[in-house]
């Protein structure tokens, strides 16, 4: 008769669902507020992405059809409602058609339109950064809170200990083992977020580049009817169309 070898399945006594079930409520409150941060700065990091990858795409939508466009005003007609591009570039048309009134009769039309422009861009760039002071905080926060649930759980640990009096290896390296889950979740909530805000900001800084180009380029049209730094053969040989008006005719 052959022996059959059997393997026994021991659940790990000192495990997540352990800490869980064990723990108290502050320990429990830990769990819950590193699941928060976790969620939140992956909710962040997704939704930065999709952000940055549609003005992405606006990007390159701009430069094949907003600055072909016969007029500034067909070229703001080819960009989508609600385009951030867009936005900035009405911003400019409107800032050049109302260059009247007490208010802005001292002002020059070149102040009153880089203002106007000033203006967007920043819209745009609050925009961009907004969710990153988030995942800084989670990135700087969540180790620390890991490491208090560590402490607590280890004081927890050695206070039962303490009162059972039995001091060996097994009943201190379980528990001990047990609280430092805690620092190893805090860890795995705060790497990502720190990545994720590094890498969000330089993604921001090249879209950041990109609108700034953009609307230096279109205070230079509506100031003076020619996009800065475009010659005829980098337009495709052909010249500015001449039904593209300065901003003084903008006005008319």
């Amino acid at each position: 008769m052959e022996n059959q070898a059997t393997t026994a399945t021991v659940d790990n006594p000192y495990g997540l669902g352990a800490l869980w079930a064990g723990g108290d409520l502050i320990a429990r409150s830990v769990l819950i507020l590193l699941a928060i941060m976790s969620l939140a700065s992956w909710y962040v990091i997704l939704t930065k992405l999709w952000d940055q990858r549609k003005l992405k795409q606006s990007a390159r939508v701009v430069e094949k059809q907003f600055w072909t466009a016969p007029s500034i005003k067909d070229g703001v007609e080819r960009l989508k409602k609600g385009d951030d591009f867009r936005a900035i570039a009405e911003d400019g048309l409107r800032a050049a058609s109302h260059h009247d009134g007490r208010l802005t009769d001292r002002i020059d039309l070149h102040e009153w339109i880089t203002m106007s422009l000033q203006r967007a861009v920043d819209q745009v760039n609050s925009k961009l950064q907004g969710g990153l002071g988030l995942l800084a905080t989670v990135g700087s926060v969540a180790p620390f809170v890991g490491l208090f649930g560590t402490v607590w759980g280890i004081l927890n640990a050695l206070v039962s200990i303490g009162i059972a009096g039995q001091a060996s290896i097994d009943k201190v390296a379980g528990p001990v083992g047990e609280a430092l889950i805690m620092t190893a979740i805090g860890l795995f909530v705060a790497v990502p977020a720190v990545m994720g805000y590094n890498w969000l900001l330089g993604r921001n800084k090249v879209l950041q580049d990109a609108l700034r180009n953009f609307a230096s380029d279109l205070h230079a049209y509506l100031v003076s009817g020619a996009r800065v730094g475009v010659s005829a053969t980098e337009m495709g040989g052909a010249a500015r169309p001449a039904t593209t008006a300065p901003a003084a005719a903008i006005r008319k």
